[in-house]
């Protein structure tokens, strides 16, 4: 599997650099993304705007990645979603469990307000 990890303080941008994401790539991917949770980093950004198709275990993966995020108090956010992928995502009904942005930049944008959001909900606390 072809793809970059760029780790910054708050978030951690994955690359893939692949234009489908299926049963070949998706173990792989899935591994990847536990060890980055194991780590302890808990944004993830997944840039998917190389990949121009996925199937059942790429979803399968993307899911796995959203699960570790959200029981970490992180996000998994996916940018730059081709049609294709976009279309399947929305014939599974998870446009509405997943945070999906147009891009990368936008995707930081989020995570930085998800982390203000936290120290605030945390402080009140």
């Amino acid at each position: 599997m072809k793809y970059t990890i760029d780790k910054k303080e708050n978030y951690t941008i994955i690359t893939i650099d692949e234009k489908k994401l299926d049963t070949t790539i998706a173990p792989d991917l899935k591994s990847e993304f536990v060890k980055l949770n194991a780590e302890g980093i808990s944004n993830l950004i997944l840039d998917l705007s190389n990949v121009k198709y996925t199937d059942s275990s790429g979803l399968s993966s993307i899911l796995i990645a959203n699960r570790l995020c959200n029981s970490s108090n992180g996000l998994l956010i996916l940018a730059g979603l081709q049609d294709h992928v976009m279309k399947l995502i929305t014939i599974s009904k998870l446009e509405s469990v997943l945070n999906i942005l147009p891009s990368v930049e936008e995707a930081i944008d989020r995570v930085f307000l998800h982390e203000i959001e936290r120290d605030l909900t945390n402080k009140e606390e």
